[in-house]
C-alpha cells in the first residue's frame, strides 16, 4: 500500500459528505493514495518483489507475468512490460488483463492455465491500480469508494498433497458495460480539450445497478462453482469476495449462508483497490493466521464490464 492515507475525515473537508454516510453505505473509513509520480508499475514492483521471495524463488524463476489492472501506466506498452524490467525478470514474457475489479481472478485463472499446460514452472500474477489517478474528486459519489493498492502471488506446478487451483467460472455481460466505466482516453473519445472539458477521464458509476448486479452474480457464480464441485458453503474455510462494498459482501455472503467468520472483509481500511482487493484480503488472511495451508477457499469477484469470476483453490502455501 502507499503510505499516504486519505481518511473520511479528510474527505469531509472536500465534499460535501461524511463520514458516518461513507461507513453506512460502503464501509470505509481510510483508504491509501499514491504520490503524485507513484505508478501501477511501481506499486507493482513492490509485492512482486515481495511475492517471489516469499515463494522461496528469484526473479528469473518467473516464467510469465500476468497484470491485472485498469490504471496502466500507460496505453502501451504493457505494464507487465514495465514490471519484468523493474524486477530483472529476464527470461519471462507477460501481458496485462483489463478485467477491471475482477482483473485478479481472470489473471489468476489464466496463469494457472499456462502453468498447467507444463509449459511453465512459475506464473506470477499482479493485481494492481492507481485509481486516485482516474477519480474525479469534485463526485462524491465515485472518490468516496477507490483507493490504491497492489498483491501479487506466485503460481506454480503443484506436488502430489499440495494446495492446487481446483477449479473457476468467469463471464462477462456487455450489457452493463454503460453501468461503470470510464468514457474519455480510448479510441473512441480520444484525449482532446473537449473530452478534459467533459471530464470524461474519470470514473463514472451508477451505484445502484452495480450494487444489485455485484449482489445477484457473485451469489450465482459462487454457487455455480460449489455444486459442479460438489461442495457446499459450508465445507469453505475462507471466502475471500472483491471488497468493494461492505454491504455487498455482506448480503452475498448472507444469501450463501455462510459463516460469517468465514468471510474476509478489510475495506474499511483500503477501500476498492480495484484488481488489488483479493490478493490485500488474502495476504490480510494469511498475516492474521486465518489462511492456512490446506484450507479450501473461494475467491470472487464481479467489476465493470460488467465482469464476473470466481476461483476455487485448496490453499498451498
Amino acid at each position: 500500500m502507499p503510505p499516504r492515507v486519505l481518511t473520511n475525515a479528510d474527505l469531509e473537508k472536500m465534499l460535501d459528505t461524511t463520514d458516518e454516510w461513507i461507513m453506512q453505505r460502503v464501509g470505509i473509513r481510510e483508504r491509501h493514495i499514491a504520490d503524485p509520480g507513484v505508478a501501477t508499475s511501481d506499486l507493482g514492483k513492490e509485492v512482486a518483489v515481495a511475492a517471489i521471495e516469499r515463494a522461496g524463488l528469484k526473479p528469473d524463476d518467473i516464467d510469465v507475468i500476468i497484470v491485472g489492472t485498469v490504471t496502466p501506466d500507460m496505453m502501451f506498452p504493457s505494464t507487465a512490460c514495465l514490471i519484468q524490467h523493474k524486477i530483472g525478470a529476464h527470461h519471462a514474457w507477460g501481458f496485462d488483463i483489463s478485467a477491471a475489479c475482477s482483473a485478479f481472478t481472470y489473471s489468476l485463472t489464466t496463469a494457472s492455465q499456462l502453468v498447467a499446460t507444463g509449459a511453465y514452472e512459475h506464473a506470477l500474477v499482479v493485481g494492481a491500480d492507481v485509481m486516485s489517478s482516474i477519480l474525479d474528486y469534485t463526485d462524491r459519489s465515485t472518490c468516496v469508494l477507490f483507493g490504491d493498492g497492489a498483491g501479487a502471488v506466485v503460481v506454480s506446478a503443484a506436488a502430489d498433497g499440495d494446495g492446487a487451483i481446483l477449479d473457476f467460472e468467469h463471464e462477462i455481460d456487455g450489457s452493463g458495460g454503460s453501468a461503470l466505466f470510464m468514457p474519455g482516453g480510448g479510441s473512441l473519445h480520444p484525449p482532446s480539450h473537449e473530452t478534459i472539458d467533459k471530464r470524461l477521464h474519470y470514473v463514472k458509476q451508477e451505484g445502484r445497478a452495480v450494487f444489485k448486479f455485484a449482489v445477484r452474480k457473485t451469489e450465482e457464480i459462487a454457487r455455480r462453482l460449489l455444486d459442479r464441485n460438489g461442495i457446499t458453503p459450508a465445507d469453505l474455510d475462507l471466502f475471500v469476495s472483491h471488497q468493494a462494498n461492505r454491504r455487498i459482501i455482506a448480503a452475498a455472503s448472507e444469501n450463501l449462508e455462510l459463516d460469517p467468520a468465514k468471510v474476509v472483509i478489510n475495506i474499511e481500511r483500503f477501500g476498492n483497490t480495484t484488481a488489488a482487493t483479493i490478493p490485500l484480503a488474502l495476504n490480510d488472511a494469511v498475516c492474521s493466521g486465518r489462511l492456512k495451508k490446506g484450507d479450501l477457499v473461494l475467491l470472487a469477484s464481479v467489476g465493470a464490464g460488467f465482469t464476473v469470476g470466481a476461483v476455487l483453490l485448496r490453499w498451498g502455501f
